[in-house]
């Protein structure tokens, strides 16, 4: 069994916003085969709450707005450390870097068919470490 073409097509616009809001990271897994709850899963991360709560706002916004689709059920708002978007056909996971880096889904999920994703969600992609590096240690110096 294979995502459904509303789920691809979901994916697809929640990726785009997610890139558009400068995610990172942005990754979809086809978890069909796996799952009966669910078709796709789609991962990005930010490296703060402030842009966690950006991301997971453009993404249901583009997806009512250009889809008519609506979350049934969004959790992990209050923190902004884990956002979890569930609109039946595909569970979007916003996440904090830190919290990306510690609960690896990406591990769980290697092993399902990645979903093909806009250029610039693809370009997301290395993105944290990239940040991460471009951070000042200690001493205030780069690293």
């Amino acid at each position: 069994m294979t995502a459904t073409d509303r789920s691809i097509e979901l994916i697809k616009a929640a990726a785009q916003a997610a890139a558009d809001k400068l995610a990172h990271d942005v990754i979809a897994y086809d978890v069909s085969d796996v799952l009966s709850i669910t078709d796709a899963f789609l991962l990005a991360s930010a490296p703060n709450d402030r842009q966690v709560k950006s991301i997971v706002d453009e993404i249901e916004e583009r997806l009512l707005k250009e889809l008519g689709a609506k979350p049934v059920r969004r959790e992990g708002d209050r923190d902004a450390r884990w956002v979890l978007l569930d609109y039946v056909d595909i569970v979007v996971h916003v996440q904090h870097s830190e919290e990306r880096v510690f609960y690896a889904l990406e591990r769980l999920w290697k092993d399902c068919p990645e979903i093909e994703l806009p250029a610039d969600a693809v370009a997301t992609r290395g993105k944290a470490a990239e940040h991460e590096a471009g951070q000042p240690g200690l001493d205030g110096e780069l690293s």
